[in-house]
């Protein structure tokens, strides 16, 4: 019997100029995609997926349906070779992606919500108020302790537990700051502030959440075909009102990635595929177990080398 494979969707920070262009060249199905995504929001996506300026494209509220929509195009590719995941699970905003892979929400619909989501975050704080850090070797709670060693009556908090090596943390910036010192003397490998504009994933978030939680509201949320790994509990989600308001509770709780792979280590998969630009993902992989193999698909190349692998292992 072979193992199960679960997909993995990446999240912001992962965008780069070009990305999704060789699909959209290739395969119709993924053209047809960025066709949606330039119509879903009457502005040409597509053009600065693949043509940049990239100045343009990090900016929040652009990136994030970008990502959203070459992960959706790469996963439509895969979908349409027959590749079919047990389990999705996306990291922060790539969870929209895995919640579009699982039918929960319409692709239409979630690159909507996830381009107000990327300007409710933008707005929430001003520029210049919030910051975010990540520290790395450092065990998930010596990085909780220095965050509230570190707080002084302001926000501090682990905002990624991406691997059991790597914590993003994020609150007011003389708090980050801060807690940057504390995790240097207390022996963190490194701890170094990131060039991020908002500090996600804390309760600075909250009036984006409200704003957030309002648009989910009002939007048509499916019982998810398959299982879709949430952040905010890294644990399964089956019902459609349970995803819609795991997505709001996303945007100031921590992203519980390591947890995530780890419940999915123990449902036997042994092979993980990250669908969409970069290898972020993978790499954490690394981090978190060694022995597991992670692909990933965002390209005809990368494709073809997966499409190899999965061939090979399935004989």
């Amino acid at each position: 019997m072979t193992s199960p494979i679960a997909f993995l969707f990446p999240g912001q920070g992962s965008q780069y100029v070009g990305m999704g262009k060789d699909f959209s060249e290739k395969y119709p199905i993924a053209r047809q995609t960025f066709e949606e995504v330039d119509e879903a929001l009457g502005i040409k996506l597509s053009e600065l997926c693949f043509e940049g300026p990239e100045d343009q494209l990090r900016l929040t509220e652009n990136t994030q349906p970008a990502i959203l929509t070459v992960s959706v195009a790469a996963w439509r590719v895969l979908n349409e070779k027959g590749i079919k995941p047990a389990f999705v699970a996306g990291h922060s905003l790539g969870e929209y992606s895995a919640h579009v892979a699982a039918d929960t929400i319409s692709f239409a619909d979630a690159v909507r919500v996830v381009r107000n989501r990327g300007r409710y975050m933008q707005e929430a704080v001003p520029v210049g108020t919030g910051s975010m850090a990540a520290i790395l070797g450092m065990s998930p709670d010596a990085v909780s302790t220095v965050c509230s060693d570190a707080a002084q009556g302001e926000v501090c908090e682990a905002a990624n537990i991406n691997s059991s090596e790597q914590i993003v943390i994020s609150g007011h910036l003389a708090a980050v700051e801060r807690a940057v010192k504390l995790a240097d003397e207390r022996g963190a490998k490194r701890a170094k502030v990131l060039p991020v504009s908002a500090p996600f994933h804390c309760s600075l978030m909250k009036p984006a959440q409200e704003r957030l939680a309002h648009d989910l509201q009002v939007l048509t949320f499916s019982i998810p075909k398959l299982p879709v790994i949430c952040n905010v509990d890294a644990a399964a989600v089956t019902a459609a009102d349970v995803a819609r308001e795991a997505l709001a509770r996303q945007v100031t709780g921590s992203v519980k990635w390591n947890q995530s792979m780890q419940w999915l280590i123990t449902q036997r998969v042994q092979t993980f595929i990250e669908v969409g630009p970069g290898k972020v993902l993978c790499g954490l992989m690394r981090q978190i177990d060694r022995s597991k193999k992670c692909l990933n698909v965002e390209d005809e190349a990368s494709l073809r080398k997966t499409l190899g692998y999965l061939n090979t292992t399935s004989t």
